[in-house]
């Protein structure tokens, strides 16, 4: 009686196994075909990325049920059980593609976010560029930074309404920027290879090699800084070696509408006539 009443329980853990691995293998189909329909190329449904998470979530679970499944079989009742290895095959067929597959949608996600962002950058960049037409980079990913950055600057013409607490305005003055700081250091081209080597700016500052005898850079500054302090910064970032014979021109920029073709004309004649290892601000 015993012996039968223990056949009748794996018979219907058996048939509990039998009905996940068929519901396994319904998800995986749609699963398989939802992940084929992710691709950079092309326009899906929104919702199909959640669907996605779902299924494989759903996926995992089954897993998980099936696997406890089998170890109870082939532990506690395995004089009763008799394996279907093309099953068990299958099953565990089923988990490596399942991973796969969830790992190449998560890759094309990234790979659409790249793409996304890179165009609106291209788009930003275009009407950034109309606001100023004169490149201070030579690359245009620091150029856009740069153009990111005065526009932050323009946005602090704003009126702060009366009825803002202190700490909100504290917040606003805090985190926008208050003005930049452009600079070129020029000289011979060993000498610039030598600054280059040691200089180290902040994340949210920019350098770039623009010619063999010239390195430009712009600085972030979060509140307003005077000229002198601008031209100390400038001086650590030189104050040994060989680069300290560089000259140096700094530009104070407090909006866009400081670029002006006079402008660069100006800081060109006058780093001509600049002697070696000076530094001089100019302002709009």
């Amino acid at each position: 009686m015993e012996k039968e009443r223990v056949q009748g329980y794996v018979a219907g853990l058996e048939q509990v196994l039998r009905n996940n691995h068929f519901a396994l293998r319904e998800t995986m189909t749609r699963f398989h075909e939802m992940v084929q329909m992710v691709n950079p190329e092309k326009s899906f449904p929104k919702d199909l990325i959640g669907e996605i998470r779902k299924a494989y979530s759903d996926i995992q679970d089954q897993l998980t049920r099936i696997k406890g499944i089998q170890q109870l079989l082939q532990g506690k009742y395995r004089p009763y059980y008799r394996r279907d290895t093309i099953r068990d095959r299958e099953i565990m067929e089923f988990g490596f593609l399942a991973k796969n597959c969830y790992n190449k949608f998560e890759f094309t996600l990234k790979e659409i976010e790249v793409k996304r962002a890179r165009i609106e950058q291209e788009r930003l960049y275009r009407i950034y560029s109309w606001e100023v037409p004169f490149a201070w980079f030579r690359s245009q990913e620091n150029q856009f930074v740069l153009l990111k950055n005065l526009r932050k600057i323009d946005r602090l013409g704003y009126e702060i309404p009366s009825h803002f607490e202190m700490k909100e305005r504290r917040q606003i003055v805090e985190t926008d920027l208050r003005s930049l700081s452009l600079f070129v250091f020029s000289g011979q081209e060993l000498f610039v290879d030598d600054l280059q080597s040691r200089i180290t700016v902040r994340s949210h500052d920019i350098q770039e090699r623009y010619g063999d005898e010239e390195l430009r850079g712009a600085l972030t500054h979060l509140r307003e800084i005077s000229h002198p302090e601008v031209e100390q910064v400038i001086r650590r970032l030189a104050e040994s070696g060989r680069s300290s014979k560089l000259k140096c021109l700094i530009f104070s920029v407090r909006s866009y509408k400081d670029f002006a073709k006079e402008v660069f004309n100006i800081m060109g004649e006058t780093i001509q006539e600049m002697g070696e290892g000076e530094i001089r601000t100019l302002s709009a």
